[in-house]
C-alpha cells in the first residue's frame, strides 16, 4: 500500500507525545520486549526530535541554493532515518561506533575526476550497516563498494534521464492490479531470459512471495502473496509518475532498498559538497558534462523521495 503523502507536513502526526509513545509502545510489543511501556516513554521525544529535525533541515535544503542543497538533504535524511531506527532499536544509539556514517569515499579527487565513476566504501560500524541490518535486514555489507553510475540507475524518476543522456532504459513500469502485477514482456529482452527463467529470478528476488505467473496480453502477470509491494527492493516506486517500476540491472544493488540508495548518493555529494569546492563550484557554474542534470535531478527528487519513504517506512507499523 502506498500511504497519500503531501509533503513534510504529513509527520506532524507524530508530533504529540500521547500517540507517539502508543506508537512506539506497539513497535516494541511486535519485538516483544519485556519493558515495551517503559521504552516508549523513554524514546518518544526523541523520536519526535529525529522527525523535527529531520523536517527542518529539508525545508531549508529546498530554500537554499544548490550548491549547499546535498549537505541540508543528507542530513535531514539521516535524522529522519534515527527516527526509523528507534521503532526497531529502542536503545539506539547504544554505542557512539554507530554515530559514524559507515561509508567512506576518496576525500581528494583524482585528475579527470568523473563523478559517475566515484566510489563510496561500505564501513562495518555506523549508521550506514546499522540502518541495512536493523531497518531492512542486510548483514556483511563490510568492504563492498559501488560507483555513483550503479546507485543512480537504481532511481526509478532517473529513468527518462538515462534514455535521453544515455541511451539506456534503467526502469521498466508495471501495471498493479489488486493482488497481480503485470510486467511487459519486453523486461525479457532487457534480461535476456525465457519467461520460465524470467519468473525464477523474479520469484528469488522477491523470496518466493510471487506464487505464480502467466502470460497475459504481452505481459507477465505474477500473482501476490499476501505482500506489499512496498516491500519487494527489485520494485520501486517512481514518485514522479506515480506507478511502481521494475529495475533493468542485475548487480548487488538489486536488493537494496531505496533508502539506502538514497543515503549513499547523498552522504558523497555532501562530502563532494563540502571537501571538493573547486571541482563542485565548476560542475554548478559551468555544467560541462551530463554529471551536472543527474546530480541535479536526483536532488530535486530527494528532497521529497527521502521524507517520502522514510513516512512510508513508518506509517506501514502503525
Amino acid at each position: 500500500m502506498i500511504f497519500p503523502y503531501a509533503n513534510l507536513n504529513s509527520f506532524s502526526l507524530f508530533f504529540s507525545a500521547d500517540s507517539t509513545q502508543h506508537y512506539l509502545k506497539k513497535c516494541y510489543q511486535a519485538l516483544e520486549l519485556s519493558d515495551a511501556e517503559q521504552k516508549s516513554y523513554e524514546n518518544c521525544y526523541p523520536f519526535i526530535y529525529y522527525l523535527e529535525h529531520g523536517q527542518v533541515y529539508y525545508e531549508q535544503a529546498r530554500n537554499s541554493p544548490l550548491i549547499i542543497q546535498p549537505i541540508l538533504i543528507f542530513y535531514g535524511l539521516v535524522h529522519l532515518l534515527k527516527a526509523c531506527i528507534l521503532t526497531v532499536d529502542p536503545n539506539y544509539p547504544e554505542t557512539t561506533s554507530v554515530l559514524a556514517h559507515g561509508v567512506s569515499t576518496r576525500k581528494r579527487k583524482k585528475q579527470q575526476y568523473h563523478f559517475f565513476q566515484d566510489e563510496v566504501k561500505f564501513q562495518k560500524t555506523g549508521l550506514f550497516p546499522h540502518i541495512g541490518e536493523r531497518l531492512f535486514h542486510m548483514k556483511q555489507l563490510e568492504g563492498e563498494k559501488t560507483t555513483m553510475n550503479d546507485l543512480l540507475m537504481q532511481i526509478p524518476e532517473l529513468t527518462s534521464l538515462f534514455e535521453e543522456l544515455v541511451g539506456k532504459r534503467t526502469f521498466l513500469p508495471v501495471e498493479n492490479k489488486a493482488s497481480d502485477i503485470y510486467i511487459p514482456e519486453t523486461a525479457l529482452d532487457t534480461f535476456h531470459m525465457t519467461s520460465d527463467r524470467f519468473t525464477e529470478f523474479f520469484q528469488t528476488k522477491t523470496n518466493g512471495d510471487f506464487i505464480s505467473s502467466d502470460s497475459l496480453n504481452e505481459s507477465l502477470c505474477f500473482h501476490l502473496a499476501g505482500k506489499k509491494l512496498s516491500s519487494f527492493s527489485i520494485l520501486k516506486y517512481n514518485l514522479v509518475d506515480n506507478h511502481f517500476s521494475l529495475s533493468l540491472t542485475k548487480g548487488d544493488l538489486l536488493q537494496y532498498n531505496e533508502l539506502l540508495i538514497h543515503y549513499l548518493l547523498l552522504y558523497n555529494l555532501s562530502m563532494i559538497a563540502r571537501y571538493e569546492t573547486e571541482w563542485w563550484s565548476e560542475l554548478v557554474k559551468t555544467m560541462p558534462n551530463k554529471d551536472f542534470p543527474f546530480i541535479q535531478s536526483f536532488l530535486q527528487v530527494s528532497l521529497d523521495k527521502g521524507p517520502f519513504l522514510v513516512y512510508q517506512y513508518l506509517m506501514m507499523k502503525k
